[in-house]
């Protein structure tokens, strides 16, 4: 009930304020547009260039992720040849 009675004594308390003091608010709102266009624009083209560089890096990760899909058989193949000789010259050896 108290928060009820302070918003509506708050809300009144500002008409009057606004009635009273007009030119100067008006004021105050043709400054602070310009401010808040071009602090809203900067955030938007830090925010813009940030989804940017995220997806180059992810281009640049499925490339990545490709060549080494492709690399993965020859190199298990490789294993697989050296694991033979491996065991081949175990078998010299016993």
């Amino acid at each position: 009930m108290k928060t009820l009675i302070g918003g509506a004594v708050a809300a009144v308390l500002g008409l009057i304020g606004m009635s009273v003091w007009w030119k100067p608010f008006l004021q105050l709102l043709a400054g602070a547009i310009p401010v808040m266009l071009l602090l809203g624009g900067g955030l938007a083209l830090y925010l813009g260039f940030d989804e940017l560089k995220d997806t180059w890096k992810k281009d640049d990760t499925a490339f990545d992720t490709a060549v080494a899909g492709a690399d993965m058989d020859q190199y298990k193949q490789e294993i697989d040849d050296l694991k033979k000789e491996i065991n081949d010259l175990k078998s010299e050896k016993g």
